[in-house]
């Protein structure tokens, strides 16, 4: 009988996070997913959304203990509001979730990263994403996936004016744009993530953006 997964997902009440978590539920490949949030999440059979704070994670929970990892943690420069806000969110967190559930013999971990990551890059953004994914190559995942989108097209709970104009444009004109450059819907991006996790392949693997249209 074929073996079912157990997926840690961290960011499930993100916009890309609520599309893995939906997937999840909804694949009979997933015995159960263990989410940790902030906020309670509606009940699920699969679930289990137990209340933490990302600042003060509990070494010693079972739950660090899963098949793979699923993180879509992130926010933006504008809601936290300064550079060591953001980096504690996008780099802090993420690898803060790797090396716990590492140490409770975690294999896999997948990354919601972003188009662009670069350790050496001078823009901000992508630094800390490339810093992030250097970071947790070091941490000895059997299996190590980075899913890079572009711009992610779905409906957030917060509003972003420029986002939205920018999304309602390349939707308009995808079809004449290269593929890497065109809007990479949220589902298509979270079942890419899903894919990774429960088909884990040996080593580091990239997802590029023109993989996710």
């Amino acid at each position: 009988m074929e073996t079912k997964a157990k997926l840690l997902l961290v960011g499930a009440t993100g916009l890309v996070g609520r599309h893995v978590l939906e997937l999840a539920l909804a694949d009979a490949r997933v015995a159960s997913v263990v989410a940790p949030v902030r906020r309670a999440l509606p009940a699920h059979p699969k679930l289990s959304s137990p209340q933490v704070d990302f600042d003060r994670l509990v070494p010693e929970a079972s739950w660090w203990n899963a098949d793979a990892v699923i993180c879509t943690l992130g926010t933006t420069m504008k809601v936290a509001g300064s550079q060591a806000a953001f980096r504690r969110v996008d780099h802090d967190y993420p690898l803060a979730v790797a090396r716990l559930a590492h140490a409770h013999g975690t294999p896999t971990y997948v990354l919601n990263s972003a188009v662009g990551a670069d350790a050496q890059s001078r823009f901000f953004y992508n630094r800390v994403k490339g810093e992030l994914e250097q970071a947790l190559e070091r941490e000895g995942y059997a299996s190590l996936a980075f899913v890079r989108p572009g711009l992610i097209g779905g409906e957030r709970e917060e509003f972003r004016l420029g986002e939205r104009l920018l999304v309602s444009a390349l939707a308009w004109s995808g079809p004449l744009l290269p593929r890497r450059w065109r809007l990479n819907p949220a589902p298509q991006i979270a079942q890419a993530l899903l894919t990774a996790a429960l088909e884990p392949q040996p080593g580091r693997h990239v997802v590029t953006a023109d993989r996710l249209v």
